[in-house]
């Protein structure tokens, strides 16, 4: 069993990641509110994007805390679509989608909440700052052949809105990445004001939408920087499996660093769980877990582990075109509602 101290109120963390995570605490406590709420509505178990689980919590395995004070992505007192404390922000919101390991759904994630708050009608734009192009060719736009993309923006200060193209969903537009910005990292480290060309970029087209989503590559090089330093806010998606954590407190110290440093207005606005497969015991601990550490930062939507979900890039399509009454589809609308839910559509300019 876990130990708590007499003097910190914080759960002990697991040995791989609870320094960070602890300390990371400590350095966000003004950002990250972990009391919850126990007025909100009730969630019927088993509904779209909530985890059905039993009365009993599995015993703690090694290197996992006893998450059973934590509150359940079932949990009663808990409502998918009611307005969390993340959602205080004005229009227009810049989001940085970041995760310094590799497949936990960042580029499933910008694809499918940008495609619905597109479908809310909300004006979105999404920035593909990933060399690998995928959150481009998932919405339909071939990265290869490009005249202009994201390189030349970073790189050559080419207007962003030149390189903007539409996507099949209305109100959604695409930035799109070609496989030359791999090189950026190596060629903007002479750059004068290297961190701060994204930014300088997204500033000229900032009013002409609601929500800008910049999908970052899964590191910690110039590029993930440069994202950094253009958003005001930060989603985090997590993959519900043990190793996914391990990488998170390192991403968050790395946020704060850049705050203090280059981006005062950064702050972590958003946790989102993904790739939730309900047969599994873990899953569910590692939402507890999450939910423990970071309170109403975390939706109270789980995003599920579908099949439909990993066949929709191929198509080119966001879920909510590829099949629209699927399990994923029905999530990320909810996860949209989350995070929209301060504020209305601006209407159509």
């Amino acid at each position: 069993m876990w130990r708590r101290s007499g003097v910190d109120p914080l759960p002990a963390a697991p040995t791989c990641f609870g320094p960070t995570l602890r300390e990371t605490r400590r350095t966000m406590s003004s950002d990250i509110p972990i009391a919850s709420d126990p007025s909100q509505d009730p969630v019927e178990p088993g509904s779209a994007g909530v985890p059905q689980t039993g009365p009993t919590v599995a015993r703690p395995r090694p290197g996992m805390m006893d998450s059973s004070s934590g509150r359940a992505p079932d949990d009663p007192d808990a409502s998918p679509t009611e307005t969390s404390q993340v959602t205080g922000y004005a229009l227009p919101r810049v989001m940085a989608i970041a995760n310094q390991k590799g497949g936990v759904g960042k580029t499933t994630t910008t694809i499918n909440l940008g495609a619905c708050l597109a479908e809310l009608g909300f004006r979105t734009l999404v920035i593909d700052l990933d060399p690998q192009g995928n959150a481009s060719t998932g919405l339909g736009i071939e990265n290869r052949g490009l005249e202009t993309s994201m390189y030349h923006v970073i790189m050559h200060e080419v207007p962003l809105e030149d390189c903007i193209e539409p996507a099949a969903v209305k109100n959604l537009f695409v930035a799109p990445a070609s496989l030359d910005l791999a090189g950026t990292e190596i060629e903007l480290v002479p750059a004068f004001s290297r961190e701060n060309r994204l930014k300088r970029a997204i500033e000229a087209v900032r009013d002409d939408y609601d929500y800008i989503l910049i999908d970052c590559p899964p590191s910690l090089g110039l590029l993930t920087v440069n994202g950094l330093t253009a958003a005001t806010e930060v989603l985090v998606p997590i993959q519900c499996e043990y190793y996914a954590l391990e990488g998170l407190g390192q991403l968050l110290r790395n946020v704060d660093l850049v705050r203090r440093n280059l981006n005062p207005e950064l702050t972590v606005s958003t946790i989102v769980c993904v790739m939730y497969d309900a047969r599994t015991k873990l899953a569910d601990q590692v939402v507890r877990e999450v939910r423990e550490h970071f309170g109403d930062k975390v939706m109270r939507t789980v995003v599920p582990r579908t099949v439909r979900l990993s066949e929709a890039p191929s198509f080119g399509q966001p879920i909510i075109t590829f099949d629209s009454s699927s399990r994923g589809a029905v999530a990320y609308r909810m996860v949209a509602k989350e995070v929209s839910a301060h504020g209305t559509p601006r209407g159509t300019r």
